[in-house]
Order: structure tokens, then sequence, then C-alpha cells
């Protein structure tokens, strides 16, 4: 199991719109690859229908190679559906890739079981499958329970910590070197990894 997040970072509404059409390009992929994908988190964008970033969880043999397909900034060359008369007609969204590491090992966190809460009806899980997880040296600390055993609320608890990690260890750089920048706070303009075009988000094959 890895995650992978697709971000508009603080692109406008059309690189939004992007994260949405890469989501669904992306679930096509996942599906041809027979890797399972799970949507852990998602931030609405300002228009309906779009979204800030997804957060998913992939899990299958191929889940590694398909991350890699995507990972980096991703270009979407299309005129603005919103403001048709926008001189603009290149988007780029950033696609992070996070795998489970040694820095992140399960005996570097403290598990606890718990129930699971929210909304839900007879669709939250009732049993104590629920997982708190705490990494020791740096605090940080994440509740899972999305899946319906505590084995899979590990797994993937694991990898969100480590997501974390990840995050303030950018966090850490950026305030070490002000050229450098984390994930959501700026995409590369440039050197895409993927380039999409037109409002069916057709892939442009690499030269």
């Amino acid at each position: 199991m890895l995650l992978i997040e697709i971000s508009a970072a603080q692109g406008p509404q059309e690189c939004e719109l992007a994260v949405v059409k890469a989501w669904r390009r992306l679930l096509a992929e996942a599906a041809a690859l027979n890797v399972q994908v799970q949507l852990i988190q998602q931030m609405p964008g300002s228009q309906h229908g779009t979204c800030l970033s997804v957060l998913l969880a992939l899990e299958g043999e191929q889940s590694a190679p398909l991350a890699r397909q995507w990972q980096g900034t991703v270009q979407w060359t299309c005129q603005s559906p919103y403001r048709p008369k926008h001189p603009r007609k290149n988007w780029f969204i950033g696609v992070a890739a996070y795998e489970e590491t040694a820095q992140s090992a399960s005996q570097d966190i403290r598990f606890e079981a718990c129930r699971a809460s929210g909304p839900g009806g007879q669709h939250v899980n009732k049993t104590d499958s629920a997982i708190r997880a705490t990494h020791i040296a740096s605090g940080i600390s994440v509740k899972v329970q999305t899946e319906r055993s505590q084995h899979a609320n590990k797994r993937l608890a694991v990898l969100l910590i480590h997501k974390k990690l990840k995050e303030l260890d950018a966090q850490q750089r950026d305030a070490r070197n002000a050229a450098r920048r984390q994930f959501h706070h700026e995409v590369e303009r440039g050197n895409p990894r993927r380039i999409f075009k037109g409002e069916r988000f057709e892939p442009v094959a690499s030269s």
C-alpha cells in the first residue's frame, strides 16, 4: 500500500478542476492494472466539482510503477472553462507519492486500538478496530478507522504518519532554504511528468 496525493497547490480554479480530471484518469489507469484505489481525504475546491487536493491509497502489485508514472508536475493544456477569454492555456498541478520506509517503521510508532466514531450510522464500524498511531520521536498522531480490521488500519496509519513526517521535513528545509518550498506551496511550472490536453484530459505522448 502507498499514498498518492494530487494537489492544485496555490493554483487557480482551473488547477482545481485539473485535480479532479487527473484523479479520474488515475482511477482508469489503476483499474487497467488491477490496482485498488481508496479515497482517504478530499478537499473541495472553489467551484462545484473541483478539488484543492485528494489523498488516495493504492494497493496492488503495480501500485508503485503507477505512482512513478504520475509523481511530479502534471500539465493540462486547455482553454479555461471558467474564463473563456483568459490568455493562459497551461495549468499545472502536483502529484506526490508516499511509501513506507525504514524511517516510519512500526517499531517507532505506538499503536492504540479505539472505537470508530463519526457519522455513518450502521456503516460505522462498531468494533474497536480503529487505530490511533503516534510517532514517538515527533509526537505526530493520526487516527484511522477507514478499514474494518486493525491490521489494515495500522498499515494505513503508518503511511499517513510517514506522509506527515515528509511534510515536516519539507517545512524544516524551507526554513533553511527559501528557494525550496513545500509541495502544497508551489508546483514547478516546467518539466512536467505528464501532459494532458483538452476537456477530455487526453494524454500527450512523450517525445
